[in-house]
Protein backbone atom coordinates (compact mmCIF):
# COMPACT_ATOMS: atom_id res chain seq x y z
CA UNK A 1 0.00 0.00 0.00
CA UNK A 2 2.77 2.41 0.95
CA UNK A 3 4.70 1.43 -2.18
CA UNK A 4 1.70 2.31 -4.41
CA UNK A 5 1.25 5.63 -2.65
CA UNK A 6 4.92 6.53 -3.07
CA UNK A 7 4.93 5.46 -6.73
CA UNK A 8 1.80 7.50 -7.45
CA UNK A 9 3.20 10.56 -5.68
CA UNK A 10 6.53 10.26 -7.48
CA UNK A 11 4.76 9.95 -10.82
CA UNK A 12 2.61 13.01 -10.11
CA UNK A 13 5.66 15.07 -9.13
CA UNK A 14 7.58 14.09 -12.27
CA UNK A 15 4.63 15.14 -14.41
CA UNK A 16 4.13 18.49 -12.70
CA UNK A 17 7.76 19.67 -12.46
CA UNK A 18 8.44 19.92 -16.25
CA UNK A 19 5.24 21.91 -16.80
CA UNK A 20 6.10 24.45 -14.12
CA UNK A 21 9.60 24.92 -15.48
CA UNK A 22 8.17 25.35 -19.00
CA UNK A 23 5.72 27.95 -17.70
CA UNK A 24 8.55 29.86 -16.05
CA UNK A 25 10.53 29.80 -19.31
CA UNK A 26 7.57 31.03 -21.34
CA UNK A 27 6.88 33.92 -18.98
CA UNK A 28 10.54 34.98 -18.97
CA UNK A 29 10.86 35.14 -22.76
CA UNK A 30 9.96 38.56 -24.18
CA UNK A 31 6.86 38.79 -26.32
CA UNK A 32 6.80 40.49 -29.70
CA UNK A 33 4.79 43.67 -29.88
CA UNK A 34 3.62 45.98 -32.67
CA UNK A 35 3.33 49.74 -32.92
CA UNK A 36 1.24 51.29 -35.71
CA UNK A 37 2.34 54.63 -37.11
CA UNK A 38 -0.86 56.65 -37.28
CA UNK A 39 -2.01 58.56 -39.27
CA UNK A 40 -0.93 57.03 -42.57
CA UNK A 41 2.15 58.49 -44.24
CA UNK A 42 1.64 60.16 -47.63
CA UNK A 43 4.36 61.56 -49.85
CA UNK A 44 5.28 61.90 -53.51
CA UNK A 45 7.92 60.00 -55.46
CA UNK A 46 9.86 60.35 -58.71
CA UNK A 47 8.07 59.44 -61.96
CA UNK A 48 9.20 59.36 -65.59
CA UNK A 49 6.96 62.18 -66.74
CA UNK A 50 5.63 65.51 -65.53
CA UNK A 51 3.03 63.84 -63.30
CA UNK A 52 3.74 63.46 -59.62
CA UNK A 53 3.48 60.01 -58.11
CA UNK A 54 1.93 59.62 -54.67
CA UNK A 55 2.34 56.84 -52.16
CA UNK A 56 0.40 56.26 -48.96
CA UNK A 57 1.52 53.67 -46.43
CA UNK A 58 0.52 52.45 -43.01
CA UNK A 59 3.38 50.82 -41.14
CA UNK A 60 3.34 48.44 -38.18
CA UNK A 61 6.68 48.33 -36.41
CA UNK A 62 7.54 45.04 -34.69
CA UNK A 63 9.68 45.23 -31.57
CA UNK A 64 11.21 42.29 -29.72
CA UNK A 65 9.60 43.17 -26.40
CA UNK A 66 6.54 45.11 -25.33
CA UNK A 67 8.88 47.10 -23.07
CA UNK A 68 10.26 48.70 -26.27
CA UNK A 69 6.90 50.16 -27.31
CA UNK A 70 7.36 53.40 -25.30
CA UNK A 71 10.74 53.91 -26.99
CA UNK A 72 9.19 53.67 -30.45
CA UNK A 73 6.31 55.91 -29.43
CA UNK A 74 8.68 58.54 -28.01
CA UNK A 75 10.76 58.58 -31.22
CA UNK A 76 7.77 58.47 -33.58
CA UNK A 77 8.48 61.91 -35.16
CA UNK A 78 12.02 60.82 -36.01
CA UNK A 79 10.75 57.55 -37.47
CA UNK A 80 8.03 59.26 -39.53
CA UNK A 81 10.53 61.75 -40.95
CA UNK A 82 12.94 58.98 -41.98
CA UNK A 83 10.16 56.97 -43.67
CA UNK A 84 8.84 59.97 -45.62
CA UNK A 85 12.37 60.91 -46.68
CA UNK A 86 13.19 57.39 -47.89
CA UNK A 87 9.89 56.97 -49.74
CA UNK A 88 10.35 60.32 -51.48
CA UNK A 89 13.74 59.27 -52.84
CA UNK A 90 12.43 56.12 -54.55
CA UNK A 91 11.79 55.68 -58.25
CA UNK A 92 8.45 54.75 -59.75
CA UNK A 93 9.71 51.29 -60.72
CA UNK A 94 10.84 50.51 -57.19
CA UNK A 95 7.58 51.72 -55.63
CA UNK A 96 5.38 49.72 -58.00
CA UNK A 97 7.24 46.38 -58.04
CA UNK A 98 6.86 43.67 -55.40
CA UNK A 99 10.62 43.14 -55.26
CA UNK A 100 11.10 46.88 -54.80
CA UNK A 101 8.56 46.94 -51.98
CA UNK A 102 10.36 44.12 -50.17
CA UNK A 103 13.70 45.85 -50.73
CA UNK A 104 12.20 49.06 -49.36
CA UNK A 105 10.92 47.24 -46.27
CA UNK A 106 14.36 45.79 -45.50
CA UNK A 107 16.03 49.14 -46.12
CA UNK A 108 13.59 50.85 -43.75
CA UNK A 109 14.29 48.38 -40.94
CA UNK A 110 18.03 48.95 -41.32
CA UNK A 111 17.73 52.74 -41.63
CA UNK A 112 15.37 53.10 -38.66
CA UNK A 113 17.59 50.96 -36.45
CA UNK A 114 20.62 53.04 -37.45
CA UNK A 115 18.73 56.25 -36.62
CA UNK A 116 17.50 54.95 -33.25
CA UNK A 117 20.83 53.41 -32.22
CA UNK A 118 22.41 56.69 -30.99
CA UNK A 119 19.18 57.59 -29.19
CA UNK A 120 18.54 54.25 -27.48
CA UNK A 121 21.91 52.51 -27.45
CA UNK A 122 20.56 49.33 -29.08
CA UNK A 123 18.63 47.98 -32.04
CA UNK A 124 14.96 48.34 -31.13
CA UNK A 125 13.11 47.42 -34.34
CA UNK A 126 12.90 43.71 -35.16
CA UNK A 127 10.91 44.12 -38.38
CA UNK A 128 8.18 46.17 -39.98
CA UNK A 129 5.12 45.49 -42.07
CA UNK A 130 3.31 47.55 -44.66
CA UNK A 131 -0.31 47.07 -43.64
CA UNK A 132 -1.42 49.57 -46.27
CA UNK A 133 0.51 50.32 -49.45
CA UNK A 134 -1.22 52.42 -52.10
CA UNK A 135 0.38 54.36 -54.94
CA UNK A 136 -0.85 56.44 -57.83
Amino acid sequence: MLKRLLTGSLLAITLVVPFTSMAEQESSTPKLAYFTLEPDLTTNFYTKGKKLGYIQVRIDIMVASDADLPIVERHQPLIRDAVVELLGEQSEDKIKSLAGREDLRKTLVEKLNNILLPETGRRVIADLLFTKYMYQ
